[in-house]
């Protein structure tokens, strides 16, 4: 594609991958969404609470601090991560949370006007960004951690795949 996507689109792939994570998430279980393929790598449930962040911090509220004139802040996404303990949280308590959260992020984003993409705010990590940008970053990012949600349950499932692995393939560094 020659051009961004327009915020309705997506606000629409938004939407899509909620649907996926969610499904994931009700497939896995308490049990499967606490599966951790690694020492220090997050199960499902804090990949979701990762997402819950993100939203709240550095997409929505960015688009909301930019609009309302406010200064970018960073934030410590790891130290979010730790302090949510979302691995003890039930998976009941991380859906709804995600669930509020996320449809109110895709009605900010079927909000924003032609006007509003053009704004920036000055991220202290990286300099000057504009909301087309965030947006953009919004969608990508969602799919980089559905992906992760996807491949944790691929490892946990590899141990059990018995003969049949000779048909799949799980690389080393996975």
């Amino acid at each position: 594609m020659s051009r961004p996507l327009d915020p309705s689109r997506l606000a629409d792939l938004l939407g899509a991958s909620t649907t996926a994570i969610l499904a994931e998430l009700s497939a896995l279980d308490e049990e499967g969404s606490s599966f951790r393929p690694a020492e220090g790598e997050w199960c499902a449930k804090e990949v979701v609470g990762h997402l819950i962040e993100a939203d709240t911090r550095g997409f929505a509220g960015r688009i909301r601090e930019i609009t309302s004139g406010s200064a970018l802040a960073a934030w410590d996404q790891a130290g979010v991560a730790a302090a949510r303990r979302d691995d003890e949280r039930t998976l009941v308590a991380i859906t709804a949370e995600f669930e509020t959260g996320r449809a109110l992020s895709i009605t900010l984003l079927r909000s924003l006007t032609p006007d509003d993409l053009t704004m920036t705010g000055i991220h202290p990590d990286i300099g000057e960004v504009a909301i087309a940008d965030i947006i953009q970053e919004w969608v990508f990012h969602d799919r980089d951690h559905l992906k992760q949600m996807l491949e944790n349950t691929r490892k946990m499932v590899w141990p059990h795949l018995g003969a049949t692995r000779r048909f799949s393939e799980l690389h080393a560094d996975d």
